[in-house]
C-alpha cells in the first residue's frame, strides 16, 4: 500500500501503537529506496525520537537546526527522503512538516511515524488537508503469523495465535516468562509515557483499573455510566468526565479501539453505548491469563482487528432488538458479520443465522466460527473459518 504513495508529494503518516513495527517498516522502506531506486544514502534523513541521541530535538527549531546541518555536512543533490519516526515526541513538529511539504524550490518526500491518533488532529490536519495519506499499522495478522511459523492454516495454527497475539518481537522470544514481561513493560510504557507523560492523571491506579475493565469486557456493550457505577460500587470515587478523558487516552495509544453501534435500518450511529477490543491480544493472554472460556472472545476480537486491517470501517450493528456483530463498511462494499466460537448447538445456529436474516437487503452476510465441518451456505449467507475472510 505504501508502495502505491511513492515518487508523491503526499505526506506518508504511519500510525499505529507501539511496538507493531512501525519504525521496521520505515527502514523497509529507506532499504527500498537504497537498493531497488538507487537513492544516495546522503538523500535520507533519518530521525527516530526514540533514540536517546536525539533526545535534544525537542522543538521544531531543533530540528530545523539538524536537518541544515544534515544538508551541509552531507549536500545531497535532487531529492531528499525525510523520515522523522515517532514525531509526536517533537514540539511544533507540524510546522516542520508543513514547510518542507510544500517546499517546491527544492523537492522533498515525507514520512513521519506516531504511536498516538490525535497526531494529525486539529491545525495539522486543516493545514495538510489533501496533502497527506494516513496508514494504521497493526500487529501481525493471522497470515503473517504463519507465514513466520511455516505453519498451515487450519484450526490448530489460529488457535495458538489467539493465545499468543501478533506482537512481531514476540516471535523472537522463547520463554513465556519473559513474554509476560515483555507485554507488562510495554503496558508500562504506553500508560506513564504517552499517557502520563503527555496528560495531567491525577490517579495512575484508576487508568490501570479501566484498562483491565475493558480487557475483561471485550466485547460487551460499555458506558461511561456503567464504568462509573462499578468504580463506586468498588468504594473507588470517579466520575463521568474522568472515566471519559481516560478512556480517550488509552484509545488515542491504538492499544484499545472504541467500537460505535450503527443503527441498521436508520443507517445511522448511536452514542450511549460502545464496545471495546484490543489492539494485539497478547496483552490480555500474559496480563491476565488464557482460559479455554476466553476462546470466544479472543476470536471476536480478533475478528474485528482483521476486518480493520483489511480496511473496513467496523461499527456494531443494532437491528431492533437483535445484535449484528460487526457492520464492515468500504465506500464500494458493505459486509454483515456475525462470530461465534463453535456453532455447537441449534440456539447457536438459530441466533447467529438468524440475526443475519433479519438483515433485509442485498449486501453479503458470514458467519465466522472454528467448526470443524463447514456448514453450507444457507439463503445466502456464507459459513467460514476465520482465514478464509481475507478471500472477500
Amino acid at each position: 500500500k505504501i508502495k502505491d504513495y511513492l515518487e508523491t508529494k503526499l505526506i506518508k503518516v504511519l500510525v499505529g501503537q507501539r511496538r507493531v513495527g512501525k519504525s521496521y517498516i520505515l527502514r523497509q522502506i529507506i532499504n527500498y529506496l537504497l537498493l531497488e531506486k538507487k537513492v544516495p544514502p546522503q538523500n535520507i534523513f533519518y530521525l527516530n525520537k526514540e533514540y536517546l541521541i536525539f533526545d535534544e530535538i525537542k522543538s521544531s527549531t531543533d530540528l530545523e537546526n539538524l536537518f541544515n546541518l544534515f544538508k551541509k555536512k552531507y549536500a545531497p543533490q535532487g531529492k531528499i527522503y525525510i523520515f522523522l519516526d515517532e514525531v509526536q515526541n517533537i514540539d511544533g513538529w507540524e510546522k516542520f512538516v508543513n514547510s518542507y511539504s510544500q517546499d517546491y524550490t527544492s523537492v522533498y518526500e515525507l514520512f513521519v511515524t506516531g504511536s498516538n491518533s490525535n497526531i494529525l488532529s486539529g491545525e495539522l490536519s486543516t493545514l495538510l488537508s489533501g496533502r497527506f495519506v494516513e496508514i494504521e499499522i497493526f500487529p501481525f495478522s493471522y497470515t503473517e503469523f504463519i507465514s513466520f511459523k511455516n505453519s498451515e492454516a487450519n484450526k490448530t495454527s489460529y488457535l495458538e495465535y489467539l493465545k499468543t497475539g501478533g506482537l512481531p518481537e514476540l516471535f523472537f522470544i522463547e520463554k513465556e516468562e519473559v513474554h509476560r514481561h515483555y507485554v507488562d513493560s510495554l503496558k508500562n510504557t504506553i500508560i506513564l509515557r504517552d499517557i502520563a507523560g503527555r496528560h495531567t492523571i491525577k490517579d495512575l491506579p484508576l487508568l490501570e483499573e479501566i484498562f483491565k475493565f475493558l480487557i475483561v469486557n471485550i466485547g460487551n456493550l460499555t458506558s461511561f455510566s456503567s464504568i462509573v457505577k462499578y468504580f463506586k460500587s468498588k468504594q473507588k470515587k470517579t466520575n463521568y468526565e474522568t472515566i471519559s478523558s481516560y478512556v480517550g487516552y488509552l484509545k488515542d495509544t491504538f492499544i484499545i479501539h472504541q467500537v460505535e453501534r450503527f443503527q441498521i435500518r436508520g443507517k445511522q450511529s448511536l452514542g450511549g453505548e460502545y464496545k471495546y477490543y484490543l489492539n494485539d491480544l497478547s496483552f490480555k493472554n500474559y496480563l491476565f491469563g488464557f482460559f479455554p472460556s476466553d476462546v470466544g472472545y479472543n476470536l471476536e476480537n480478533q475478528i474485528y482487528i482483521q476486518l480493520k486491517q483489511m480496511g473496513y470501517k467496523v461499527s456494531v450493528g443494532k437491528l431492533d432488538n437483535l445484535e449484528i456483530d460487526f457492520v464492515a463498511q468500504k465506500p464500494e462494499k458493505t459486509v454483515y458479520v456475525q462470530v461465534a466460537y463453535l456453532l455447537d448447538s441449534s440456539k447457536v445456529i438459530q441466533r447467529e443465522f438468524g440475526n443475519l436474516l433479519s438483515v433485509k437487503d442485498n449486501h453479503e452476510k458470514i458467519v465466522i466460527s472454528l467448526d470443524d465441518i463447514r456448514f453450507s451456505d444457507y439463503e445466502g449467507i456464507k459459513h467460514l473459518p476465520p482465514w478464509e475472510l481475507n478471500h472477500l
